[in-house]
């Protein structure tokens, strides 16, 4: 697999919100794979995933806190940033405590996202 730097993968079992980061990151160079599940995320790339990760909370099946775990504990390099419409104090800090580099609350800015984005993959370790 090719590593471009400026790869990022969105989980979140909204297709609408895949299909519309997913432009808008088009528009900014970014390659992007979209995905409904993290069950899928893990059935077709992790094992090759390079770039950062785009990652809702709340979806059926693994949520997002246990795929951040799976992440983290498999000791992948993939930057993750949580994006959730969840507007419960706290989460930010427990995303973060949990592995996360970033957190942003939907809706967010797309030039908020996408330097959240860089910084992320500029800090990239291994993948």
């Amino acid at each position: 697999m090719i590593k471009n730097k400026k790869h990022v993968y969105i989980i979140d079992d909204d297709e609408s919100v895949c299909m519309a980061v997913s432009a808008l990151l088009g528009t900014y160079g970014f390659v992007v794979d979209t995905f409904t599940s993290a069950k899928d995320f893990f059935r077709k790339i992790f094992g090759d995933a390079y770039g950062c990760i785009l990652l809702d909370i709340h979806m059926p099946g693994m949520d997002g806190w246990e795929t951040l775990k799976r992440i983290v504990k498999s000791g992948s390099g993939c930057p993750v940033i949580i994006i959730t419409a969840d507007k419960n104090g706290g989460l930010r800090e427990n995303a973060l405590n949990a592995g996360a580099v970033g957190y942003l609350q939907k809706p967010f800015y797309d030039k908020e996202l996408v330097a959240l984005i860089e910084a992320a993959l500029e800090n990239e370790t291994k993948v």
